[in-house]
């Protein structure tokens, strides 16, 4: 199983538009950050998780040519306002099975009526098979179950997902420990780290540490970075040995 990063930045992305701040003017490619996302495939299987505003883009980046699925963490609009630009993979494929929890699937049915209109819809429109996800159910994509992991984004509910030996999570702040138990034995593990400094809905560094040395996977990786947090070269200095700054179009094999 490959995982593909497509997006590694926070809800504005590396650069901010019009920011003069260091980072956003850096020219290392490792400091470009399009809005987070991952990208999972292994045999003839091939899934999203999240679909944020740079997915036309992610796509053309990634060449990925096939999609099975997408699955969602939450609502907010930098993990599902490309929802639109799923309609090049209907064209090849027929409707598009999207996962995600009852109250997301609620919220992208508002903001995307066209979408699940299911009597006069317009010719073209995206089409999709909504799923709903729920807390301690298991299900499939593909040959592999994909186990959701219930955390907490603020107040606001998210799922992360673990499958096989490999779990991510994004937008995390808190964490319960029956959903701890969930990651235990994980090899491979995503985690967000905004900044140094603490923020009301999101790990920063010191907790996202705390939290991988509480999970102990051989490997970790840090997304959902903000501009703030510094250059990219300077974040992986002050690292273990074993947690990376993933970047957009690191893949990595599971």
């Amino acid at each position: 199983m490959k995982v593909y990063f497509l997006g590694t930045g926070t809800s504005q992305g590396i650069p901010v538009i019009g920011s003069r701040h260091s980072v956003c003017l850096s020219t290392d490619s490792k400091d470009k950050r399009l809005r987070v996302s991952i990208w999972i495939h292994w045999d003839e299987y091939s899934y999203i998780i999240d679909c944020g505003p740079d997915f036309r883009q992610q796509m053309l980046i990634s060449n990925c040519q096939k999609i099975d699925g997408i699955l969602y963490t939450h609502e907010h609009s930098d993990h599902t306002a490309g929802l639109d630009d799923i309609r090049p993979f209907n064209f090849k494929q027929g409707a598009l099975p999207i996962y995600a929890h009852e109250r997301v699937l609620a919220n992208l049915k508002k903001r995307f009526e066209y979408v699940f209109e299911t009597e006069n819809r317009y010719p073209g429109a995206p089409s999709i098979t909504a799923i709903e996800v729920k807390t301690d159910e298991a299900f499939a994509i593909g040959n592999k179950l994909a186990i959701p992991i219930h955390v907490m984004h603020g107040n606001l509910q998210v799922f992360g997902y673990r499958i096989d030996d490999f779990a991510y999570l994004t937008d995390v702040k808190t964490i319960d420990e029956i959903e701890i138990q969930k990651l235990k034995g994980v090899r491979i593990l995503v985690v967000n780290a905004l900044r140094e400094e603490p923020h009301h809905s999101h790990f920063n560094l010191e907790e996202a540490l705390n939290f991988i040395a509480l999970i102990q996977p051989e490997k970790a990786y840090l997304t959902h970075i903000s501009h703030i947090f510094g250059f990219h070269e300077d974040i992986q200095k002050k690292l273990p040995k074993n947690v990376f700054v993933a970047y957009d179009t690191l893949e990595i094999t599971i």
